[in-house]
């Protein structure tokens, strides 16, 4: 039983007076001192638990209500570099961290993952008001950096090692921070977003049609004004940019990768010619702007035949090749899986069937995929079955039905086709899944 507040001073009672009076003397500076040496307590902060997803709550500014979701790995390094991952319209920190390979990669480099999550009804990132397109404006962004700051102060991060990427929605918004916070992020990188700037709007909608199909046009000058508009009185360097779309986007039309290299050679005063051109894929185009190396002020990727839905694993270790955090200072080779091709042939004198078995390795679902693949020499499809192909030879990309567009983890899809041929009658040995290798076998 806790002695009553009565017990306690009925036996303080008695020592001396003279005793107590020397005692509270040595103790009255005492106490001073140490409340001089104590923090505040706003300044004291816990860290998360690591190795799983955290949420964030009263991390700072939110004006938008965003959710702030948090991945600290085990081995996290002393003053680790953060990467802002940012969702695609209708997902949500949780999905863009169990859907992208961040954590992983994370768990292997040390620096911490900050995934924010729109709460409004849309899903989508505020980039079209004029609050979002200023710097401090009053939405999304600066709840965003809110996070940054939150993660920096509780870890001691690198502040000069920012970085942001997106997808979609989450592209368009990477355009945007880098736009409104050039102090904040060191680099970024935008699957299938548009310029910044370009989605404006000044009725409160959401979604600018003209920008989304691609017929927003701009001289690099005019967007690049956008971009310094943002932030005018701010003079120092620009974070670099990485750019990915599909060709055959029709969400957000190629044309914005276009109108995106021209804006951000502009910001970072470099020349508009590919400084380096090369191919590391099957099917896709690398152009690099202002250096020939990894670091790059600016790279673009397109995606021969690929649609919006470009995203796919072992696209991350090429982000973080471009911001610098892997560390060789080299492209990693392409990527093989998550993702398995098994095939069987039967020829006859001028023609062969086809069957072609697609198994998703990956731990996420895959909606909607592209498997591409080259017929040998003097082999043209005649029809074919579970997908549509084209173009009929050479290079050729299977796009999926409506019925077979979801492959969930370990499963499996299979298509097939017939062909004509002139007397190689073999099968392809290489294929990828949108754009990433497979294992073939």
């Amino acid at each position: 039983m806790r002695p009553t507040a009565g017990t306690t001073l009925n036996s303080a009672r008695k020592p001396q007076r003279s005793v107590l009076v020397a005692l509270f003397g040595a103790l009255v500076p005492l106490l001073a001192a140490l409340t001089l040496m104590a923090p505040p307590a706003a300044a004291r902060t816990e860290a998360l638990p690591t190795a799983t997803l955290t949420e964030v709550t009263g991390f700072g500014a939110n004006p938008s209500n965003l959710q702030m979701y948090v991945y600290v790995p085990a081995a996290v390094t002393a003053h680790p570099a953060i990467v802002v991952a940012v969702h695609y319209c209708g997902g949500s920190g949780p999905a863009m961290y169990s859907g992208t390979e961040y954590a992983s990669l994370a768990d292997q480099l040390g620096f911490i993952v900050v995934y924010p999550s729109v709460t409004r009804a849309s899903k989508c990132f505020d980039v079209s008001s004029p609050q979002a397109l200023h710097r401090d404006g009053g939405s999304d962004p600066v709840g965003i950096k809110s996070m940054v700051d939150w993660v920096t102060a509780t870890y001691a991060a690198d502040t000069s090692r920012v970085y942001a990427l997106g997808i979609s929605s989450g592209a368009m918004m990477t355009n945007v921070l880098l736009g409104d916070y050039p102090d904040v992020f060191a680099a970024g990188a935008a699957f299938a977003g548009v310029p910044f700037g370009c989605f404006a709007t000044t009725d409160g909608s959401e979604w600018n049609t003209a920008c989304a199909n691609g017929t927003v046009i701009q001289t690099p000058q005019q967007w690049g004004d956008l971009v310094r508009g943002a932030d005018p009185g701010y003079t120092g360097p620009r974070p670099r940019m990485q750019l990915w779309h599909g060709t055959a986007d029709d969400t957000l039309r190629y044309p914005n990768f276009g109108e995106e290299i021209k804006q951000w050679t502009n910001v970072l005063g470099v020349d508009q010619t590919p400084a380096a051109t090369d191919s590391p894929v099957t099917g896709w185009t690398r152009t690099r702007y202002g250096a020939t190396g990894d670091q790059a002020p600016v790279e673009a990727i397109s995606l021969q035949g690929v649609t919006h839905n470009l995203y796919t694993y072992g696209m991350g270790a090429r982000v973080l090749s471009f911001f610098g955090l892997t560390g060789g200072g080299t492209t990693p080779p392409p990527t093989t899986g998550p993702c398995k091709v098994t095939v069987t042939t039967s020829a006859w004198n001028t023609g062969l069937t086809a069957s072609v078995t697609l198994t998703n390795t990956g731990s996420s679902p895959v909606n909607g995929w592209q498997l591409g693949f080259t017929l040998p020499a003097g082999q043209a499809v005649t029809n074919g079955w579970g997908a549509t192909y084209a173009p009929a030879s050479g290079a050729v990309t299977a796009t999926n039905v409506s019925y077979d567009a979801t492959i969930a983890p370990n499963a499996s899809v299979t298509i097939g086709y017939q062909a004509s041929h002139t007397g190689n009658s073999a099968a392809p040995t290489a294929y990828t899944l949108n754009g990433t290798s497979c294992t073939v076998g």
